[in-house]
């Protein structure tokens, strides 16, 4: 394992405003996080967000740093018209794939792929999606539409195909939320969800998607309490959930990262939240909102974590598998094909349009 990998800190942190301010840069050199996750509030135009990735990583000394953002598409987008397309939810490749299963894994993979080429335009590596969770009637909107289905065969053929799209784009995925999120009768952001259903339920329907793609190389948690595996915890800070769930029954082997810490879902002091979800399991921690009294909270939480005797072995293990990503972010593609993001643009208007008409557009 390098030095420079265990120099790094397993976090990953927002920033304010659309630059990387003088303070920000002091702090983001002292705690070397692992990468950097963007917002709408960090975002003006297209040269301006690929000057602020350049400055990132030519102040991280990292031409591969990891840098983050959530565009699933639908109303998870933090890239809009007119800097982009406009993307359609998971839930319409989902409508599509009831009619013509073929059509919609080529509209997801083509989907997939140019909405990664843009994210590839203009820095960002890294893409927190696709969500892997069932979309269930009668539980929260917070995952709704963004599912590709409410079955195991749905969702994991039209996820792996919209993931064989970014990767082809030069974009990582995450798979979210483990160890699943569809359950949710209230919104984690606001609240704690918590599941009541028999783990030999959830082991079927929620889990099984989730160990059908463990090969992932990320993931990222949910934050809920399952009361048929650990009544106690909520999940990113259970060990039960981390290790007998996550990792031994699901056997996911790549690297994991916390949702976000400042989520309402979750309760105590930050550096508690940091020091919780790496005990657990975690291998890298999420903070979104900026707050510098907050992200050096976290810090602390951290360093403590880092200094205990009794976590070394899981120390090497999150780095070793953090490395992993590490390399494939070096791998990915630098240049991407005009006339082959040409003919996908073709294909997927002329494949999604009649359902989803902004597709059209790519026409």
């Amino acid at each position: 394992m390098s030095e420079n990998s265990r120099r790094v800190s397993p976090t990953i942190f927002g920033l304010k405003g659309t630059a990387f301010s003088d303070e920000e840069a002091g702090f983001f050199h002292a705690a070397r996080p692992w990468g950097v996750i963007l917002f709408a509030r960090n975002i003006e135009s297209r040269d301006q967000l690929r000057q602020l990735t350049d400055s990132l990583r030519d102040a991280a000394g990292n031409p591969h740093l990891p840098i983050l953002i959530d565009q699933e598409g639908g109303r998870v987008a933090r890239l809009r018209p007119p800097l982009v397309r406009d993307y359609p939810a998971a839930g319409v490749y989902r409508t599509l794939y009831a009619q013509a299963p073929e059509a919609a894994l080529k509209a997801a993979r083509l989907g997939g792929y140019l909405l990664a080429a843009d994210l590839h335009d203009m820095g960002i590596n890294v893409n927190c999606a696709p969500c892997l969770d069932l979309g269930l009637a009668g539980m929260s909107e917070v995952i709704g539409d963004r599912a590709f289905g409410d079955d195991v065969e749905t969702i994991v053929a039209l996820a792996s195909a919209f993931m064989a799209g970014q990767a082809e784009a030069g974009v990582v995925s995450i798979a979210k939320h483990l160890p699943g999120h569809g359950r949710a009768r209230v919104d984690s952001h606001v609240e704690l969800p918590v599941v009541e259903t028999a783990r030999e339920h959830l082991e079927a329907t929620d889990f099984e998607v989730f160990k059908r793609l463990n090969d992932t190389p990320l993931g990222m948690t949910g934050h809920l309490k399952f009361t048929a595996i650990d009544a106690e915890n909520v999940s990113t800070f259970s060990p039960i959930v981390m290790q007998r769930v996550i990792r031994q029954h699901i056997g996911f082997n790549g690297a994991i990262m916390s949702d976000d810490l400042s989520m309402h879902a979750l309760s105590g002091d930050f550096a508690s939240r940091a020091r919780l979800s790496l005990a657990a399991g975690c291998d890298l921690i999420l903070h979104c909102n900026g707050d510098s009294d907050e992200m050096q909270a976290i810090m602390h939480g951290v360093e403590a974590w880092q200094a205990a005797d009794e976590a070394a072995q899981q120390r090497d293990d999150a780095f070793a598998r953090i490395a992993g990503v590490n390399q494939l972010l070096a791998d990915l593609p630098k240049t991407l094909d005009a006339a082959q993001r040409a003919a996908a643009q073709q294909d997927w208007g002329e494949l999604i349009g009649k359902i989803f008409p902004d597709a059209l557009n790519a026409v």
